[in-house]
């Protein structure tokens, strides 16, 4: 545990925990949209996106997605029908190890637990694209580690959080 504290700087380790936080505040506060969590389709966007580009030849330096579902709204009323598929608009920016920008846009249809994502997709590296896809990723593979938001065909549900407190104190000085 010294050598962790060593390493990072108490403000640094604050900050490290309050963006997990807000990732994890916003996971377990998304609205149930038919099963597919915004938060969800942008990591594995961006973690299928960036496998699938260094298998083709492109370094990853950086690559950063987001994902609004439906447009970002919710819907209108709560009558509205429960079987409408959700669209997730994803929009990717990085960069390659050699400066080179990548941009990846398009829409998702269906996550599947951190392992792959199904719909229309388009990367870009340095303005050319360099692939399209309709499913990124291993869709028969076994869930990731990352614990889904929702049970499948549930209400969203809240996450749980395990803090560990840890307190130091430093012995008196001798007299």
């Amino acid at each position: 545990m010294g050598a962790l504290r060593r390493v990072l700087h108490p403000r640094t380790l604050a900050a490290i925990c309050a963006a997990a936080a807000a990732v994890v505040g916003v996971a377990a506060c998304e609205p149930s949209t038919g099963g597919l969590s915004s938060v969800a389709v942008a990591v594995t966007t961006d973690k299928t996106a960036t496998s699938t580009l260094e298998r083709i030849g492109f370094k990853v330096r950086w690559l950063s997605c987001t994902a609004n579902i439906d447009g970002g709204q919710a819907p209108a009323t709560a009558s509205a029908s429960p079987s409408r598929p959700s669209v997730a608009t994803v929009d990717c920016h990085g960069e390659t190890e050699s400066g080179q920008d990548i941009t990846l846009k398009g829409k998702v249809t269906d996550e599947r637990s951190g392992t792959c994502v199904r719909g229309r997709l388009v990367a870009k590296v340095g303005g050319k694209v360099v692939f399209e896809a309709s499913v990124l990723g291993n869709c028969g593979a076994a869930p990731s580690s990352t614990p889904p938001t929702r049970p499948p065909g549930g209400p969203a549900r809240p996450t749980v959080t395990v803090t560990v407190t840890v307190t130091e104190t430093a012995d008196a000085p001798a007299k």
